[in-house]
């Protein structure tokens, strides 16, 4: 008896999982409007009736490339913050990790939540909003770290958690702007002995 058909227009042996990851990587680079169906199909070995079949539409596709990208790429940055023994060296730690994962020359420069698409046109108002949002969770995440460090006495009483989030997350997008740019592992780390440098006038208070 012959085995049943693979889905019209889905290669056999289709992964899911795997083109979603090359379809994530195509938006990394070329941003959510850069890349046009042919260059997602083309990366993901399959056709469009496919890729509306497996992931309903580009919007969504780049919605679920955008989380994927998050848990595998975030994953790092989240440890080394997660072992930090104080506040200070949680913030340091989170720019050193994004840093090399910027700047590693094996995947796309920069983060893609931060460039993948801070303009646009009207009809993609709803991705940029998407974008936009996951980047303030991101600093409210950072100001309730902050606030469980202080709460455990790291952080010197008095001290704003809100602008500190603020501040870092501001130096953490330019970190990925000026990768993209084509800035070196080595200039980025400067700029974040810079950002460090300030930590204590920023923080002020006392313990």
């Amino acid at each position: 008896m012959a085995g049943r058909a693979a889905p019209r227009g889905r290669p056999r042996g289709f992964d899911r999982d795997a083109a979603l990851r090359a379809a994530m990587e195509v938006f990394w680079r070329r941003g959510y409007e850069g890349a046009s169906v042919s260059d997602l199909t083309q990366a993901m070995g399959i056709n469009a009736p496919s890729l509306y079949a497996a992931f309903g539409c580009k919007e969504a596709l780049f919605r679920e490339a955008v989380r994927l990208y998050q848990e595998s790429e975030g994953a790092g940055a989240r440890r080394a913050m997660d072992e930090a023994p104080d506040a200070r060296a949680m913030v340091e730690a989170m720019l050193r990790a994004n840093i090399r994962s910027y700047t590693d020359p094996a995947k796309p420069p920069g983060c893609m939540v931060v460039l993948a698409a801070m303009l646009g046109t009207p009809e993609n108002a709803k991705v940029c909003g998407f974008l936009t949002g996951m980047r303030k969770a991101s600093v409210a995440d950072l100001k309730k770290r902050l606030d469980r460090h202080g709460a455990r006495g790291t952080l010197p009483r008095g001290a704003d958690t809100a602008a500190l989030a603020q501040f870092y997350a501001t130096v953490l997008q330019g970190l990925s702007i000026q990768a993209r740019d084509g800035a070196s592992r080595r200039t980025l780390d400067r700029i974040a002995d810079g950002a460090m440098a300030a930590w204590d006038g920023l923080v002020g208070g006392t313990r």
